[in-house]
């Protein structure tokens, strides 16, 4: 015990050190001398009608980075399934006593009521995503945490009601090949892959940007079936008892 607090004690000493040396040298808030950042700023509404620089940033002047950044998180959720999944001498365990459903009304009545309000709020956050901030990982994020609001105000036996497993492969699959057909568009019309080759619309409007708004649809689709098998695998699993 007196060594791991030794140990303990040593390494917070050096981060707070280290911290401290890092905050000293740390410019006064407000300061910015990026001139990659002020030259979006300048063209992207005019060029790619998306009054949002940060999605025009992500979906369409490094769209390329975004596309590995979603495989990134598909291949992760596949490695978590893999990693969880029942093995072949595997043997079935005795019938699993789920985590019991909240006795209060009040923690039933409020999930009731944060779900169709971040359904709708996630749904925003993916469609507006070139309009105002957000955007497919933020919305789907959002959207992944109604399964867990369901678990937590109602048990784990409705909350795997929800997401049938095949549903959230299927999703996060067609999400993160979605992705990729969008940016074939392109292609098919004689330009780079994820060129903004679509109509760009008007600036302030939910269906502009051209492709930025379909991509955030893709992948609102994939983290949010993603974050959902995660979700589904570690109730399965971890939190049975």
């Amino acid at each position: 015990m007196k060594l791991r607090l030794a140990l303990f004690t040593a390494g917070a000493l050096g981060l707070a050190a280290v911290m401290a040396a890092g905050m000293r040298r740390l410019e006064p808030i407000g300061s910015y001398h990026g001139a990659y950042g002020e030259v979006l700023n300048a063209v992207a509404v005019g060029e790619r009608n998306s009054t949002d620089v940060v999605s025009a940033v992500n979906f369409d002047y490094r769209g390329l980075d975004t596309l590995g950044e979603e495989y990134i998180l598909f291949t992760s959720v596949l490695a978590v399934a893999a990693i969880l999944r029942k093995q072949k001498d595997e043997h079935d365990e005795a019938p699993d006593q789920f985590r019991e459903v909240p006795a209060s009304d009040a923690v039933r009545l409020l999930g009731v009521g944060l779900v169709p309000v971040t359904v709708v709020f996630g749904l925003y956050l993916i469609s507006h995503g070139a309009v105002s901030p957000g955007g497919g990982f933020q919305g789907g994020v959002v959207l992944a945490s109604v399964p867990l609001v369901v678990y937590l105000c109602a048990g784990a036996k409705t909350f795997l009601r929800i997401p049938p497993p095949a549903l959230a492969k299927a999703g996060e699959s067609s999400g993160a090949a979605g992705y990729v057909l969008v940016g074939c568009l392109g292609i098919l019309a004689g330009k780079a892959f994820l060129e903004n080759v679509l109509p760009l619309g008007r600036p302030g409007g939910a269906w502009s940007a051209g492709t930025i708004l379909f991509l955030n649809l893709t992948v609102g689709v994939a983290v949010a079936a993603g974050f959902v098998e995660l979700l589904s695998s570690f109730v399965e699993k971890a939190l049975k008892r």
